[in-house]
């Protein structure tokens, strides 16, 4: 199966390192050289480390598999294409439109959205029975889980294809309604946002918050980790994102948040967040 990933960023490299890993071609689409060259680098080091653990994964193997691209027409004939670009409704509704006019009839679109719905996303494409959501977690290579959704005009056909697509790279799949954040970012975003907040009252410290939670609740990590692992900026966009489409005050933006991400410290990706990173 051939299937196109749009951005090189952290999602979707790790998308594509699971796809080509379970034995698909990939065609990995970003807007510059410079960009790419970060990827495969970042792949190359994830594999490396997988490849230590799991002695099946050869980094060379999965590599001929993989091919970085500034070229879209590329991903014209993939059975399948994931965009996993910034998560802003205009960016991507402009992509899909693209999209849809380039990639052949067969083609599925997916988006990688956590946090908008796929309603909104494909408003300017034509075929939307073939459209869908395919929400992976981070960082990719280490979660199973992937939530799968679709418009009211996607066919079951596409869903139940992305399905069988998710299970051929060894990952589990639920199905959600398209809503806002779905299931589990509609759980894991008010936590991280009232983890930041009690930090921002001083009700204790950013690592105590974690520790309290890792040990009080089970939870393998704490959520200011969590959050500095997904992304501030991220983080931000999807908090605003839910609180804009519900209206509702139990999902108010945290004003710390705000000011990290104003401030440039994004969390792992910047060496910044909640945490200092070398």
């Amino acid at each position: 199966m051939k299937i196109g990933v749009i951005d090189s960023g952290i999602m979707g490299n790790g998308i594509a390192q699971v796809i080509a890993t379970s034995g698909h071609e990939v065609v990995l689409v970003d807007v510059n050289d410079e960009v790419l060259n970060k990827a495969k680098q970042s792949m190359t080091r994830s594999l490396e480390k997988l490849a230590q653990k799991k002695q099946e994964i050869q980094v060379d193997e999965v590599f001929r598999r993989v091919e970085f691209t500034t070229d879209k027409n590329l991903i014209r004939d993939a059975d399948l294409v994931i965009e996993a670009i910034v998560e802003r409704i205009e960016p991507k509704r402009a992509l899909f439109k693209e999209l849809g006019e380039l990639c052949d009839e067969k083609t599925i679109l997916a988006s990688n959205t956590s946090s908008l719905a796929i309603t909104d996303i494909v408003t300017e494409v034509k075929r939307r029975d073939r459209v869908c959501g395919m929400h992976f977690f981070n960082p990719v290579p280490l979660m199973n889980l992937v939530e799968i959704t679709g418009t009211e005009e996607t066919s079951n056909e596409t869903l139940a294809k992305a399905e069988e697509i998710v299970a051929s790279i060894n990952k589990e799949s639920i199905r959600v309604k398209d809503t806002p954040l779905f299931v589990v970012n509609r759980l894991v975003v008010p936590l991280i946002c009232e983890a930041i907040t009690l930090v921002d009252e001083g009700t204790a410290t950013v690592e105590d918050v974690d520790k309290g939670m890792k040990l009080g609740a089970n939870h393998p990590i704490g959520p200011l980790s969590l959050a500095d692992m997904i992304g501030l900026d991220t983080m931000l966009n999807i908090a605003e994102a839910l609180y804009v489409k519900t209206q509702d005050s139990k999902y108010r933006v945290p004003e710390l948040l705000k000011r990290k991400v104003e401030a440039g410290e994004l969390g792992r990706k910047s060496g910044k967040g909640f945490y200092q990173y070398s």
